[in-house]
């Protein structure tokens, strides 16, 4: 029995040998405390979330869906995330575990020395050979292993770095469009302006030369015309470089933008926020911090395996001849096989000092990942405060506005009746003009911290990257 025990003894110490173990701490997600609710959402949180909306049902402007569909298959900076995705991938693709082969062929000749050889005129031979090699490192402390885990890691860390791109796209192009329609919608306030101001002063000139009017009302309206017509200008240039910038977000040369709703008619769907938990699992900036630290995990494992000794494998075989036509022949083969064991003894503390460089930025890898999630929870919590404070600012304002005209309007019938001068006219057309710019400066504003809120909680990855057959459910509320 005990002659039998030896064989199964270095069996198994050989199969040790070869499956290894693996150094270095198992990856486990840190403990982030996460709040039961988002600060700034009224009422519990529910299931539903902005964030499983697809950008296609978030968007409701047909013009903006394709601008987004647009962006999304010609922006650079997303076609490069993508390249090094798939950079990573290949990289991710090198199993380390595997044996190398390698085979050659070789051919040669060479004349030796008369005098060292003592051969009148020396000689001249020729080798041939064919050979393949094989060569393989036994991963014994699991550094090949630790190795391989950690090029997936940041594999997956470039795969949620391109998501993130994606959805910060998304958000770009869609705050850039709702900046566009609210210029438009300023551009349009200012010509009206204009116009009514023309209409007033052309009225005034009449006034003046029947003798009722005076020449002091008449440069005050001339004063009221110019300043609109300078504000003219100065929105058209606006408009015209936010057009180049969208173009640039869209992959196109610098052009016009086609345009759709009217910014006062773009709804965007706002639902509840969701549980504060999801935001982990969907946020693609929060994934990628953890897969930088399930990466930096692998590399301590990998500096710690770097202490012990590296066992590895050898072995060739072939043929070798003086003559071609031999080559092939039984007497001409060759074989060669070997192991080796190389252990560090003096290094001067530098695989100690690379171990502790390993831990620190494995603990650098872990604030950046708690760091992460708590900035996730602070956006959502700002994006949502934002989103209901901007829908009272509109409220307010459109009250204002409503307001002002109806002050224009008491202002003219006073000025026509000769109770007050036109003074008083052109002070209630200067806030108009200025409560209708903010009014949409608002809009926009509004609008945009819902797109904010999208894009803090990470939306959209959980529906297939097309555009949806239908609209939206109605169930959805949309903001005025």
């Amino acid at each position: 029995m005990k002659k039998l025990a030896a064989p199964g003894l270095l069996s198994g110490l050989l199969a040790v040998l070869l499956s290894g173990c693996t150094l270095g701490p198992a990856y486990e997600r840190p403990v982030v405390p996460t709040p039961e609710n988002h600060r700034g959402l009224e009422g519990p949180a529910t299931e539903a979330s902005l964030a499983d909306l697809a950008w296609w049902d978030a968007a409701k402007d047909p013009v903006l869906r394709g601008l987004l569909g647009e962006a999304l298959e010609k922006n650079r900076d997303l076609r490069i995330a993508a390249a090094r995705v798939e950079e990573y991938r290949a990289l991710a693709g090198i199993n380390n575990l595997f044996p190398t082969v390698a085979a050659g062929a070789s051919a040669g000749r060479a004349r030796t020395s008369e005098t060292v050889q003592l051969i009148p005129g020396g000689q001249t031979r020729s080798a041939f050979g064919l050979s393949a090699s094989v060569a393989w490192e036994v991963d014994l402390w699991g550094r090949l292993r630790r190795t391989n885990e950690a090029a997936a890691a940041q594999y997956l860390a470039t795969e949620e770095g391109r998501k993130g791109v994606y959805l910060s796209l998304v958000a770009d192009v869609a705050t850039a469009y709702l900046q566009l329609r609210s210029l438009d919608e300023q551009l349009g306030i200012a010509r009206r302006t204009l116009e009514s101001r023309k209409t007033s002063f052309d009225l005034i000139e009449k006034r003046l030369l029947g003798g009722v009017g005076n020449k002091l009302e008449s440069s005050q309206a001339a004063s009221a015309v110019a300043q609109t017509e300078a504000a003219i200008p100065q929105l058209e240039q606006a408009v015209f470089a936010q057009e180049n910038l969208l173009s640039l977000l869209l992959g196109r040369a610098p052009g016009p933008i086609e345009r759709g709703s009217p910014i006062g008619e773009i709804r965007l769907y706002a639902v509840p926020a969701g549980l504060p938990s999801a935001l982990l699992e969907r946020r693609p900036d929060v994934r990628q911090a953890e897969q930088a630290l399930r990466a930096a995990n692998a590399q301590v494992g990998i500096a710690e395996a770097s202490l012990f000794p590296q066992l590895s494998l050898t072995g060739d075989l072939g043929f070798q001849s003086g003559d071609l036509s031999d080559l092939l022949k039984s007497g001409s083969f060759a074989w060669s096989a070997g192991a080796g064991l190389l252990a560090p003894i003096f290094q001067a503390g530098r695989l100690r000092r690379n171990l502790e460089a390993s831990k620190a930025r494995w603990e650098q890898a872990r604030l950046g990942y708690e760091k992460a999630v708590l900035a996730a929870f602070g956006d959502v919590s700002t994006a949502l405060n934002a989103s209901r404070k901007t829908a009272e600012i509109v409220a307010a304002q459109r009250r204002n506005v409503e307001a002002l005209k109806e002050a224009e309007r008491l202002a003219l019938l006073r000025y026509d009746g000769g109770i007050s001068p036109y003074l008083e006219v052109l002070d209630s057309q200067r806030q108009l003009f200025s409560g209708e710019l903010s009014y949409a400066e608002t809009l926009r504003d509004q609008r945009a911290a819902i797109v904010r809120l999208y894009r803090a909680l990470g939306g959209g990855w959980k529906q297939a990257q097309q555009p949806a057959a239908t609209e939206p459910s109605p169930a959805a509320s949309s903001p005025g």
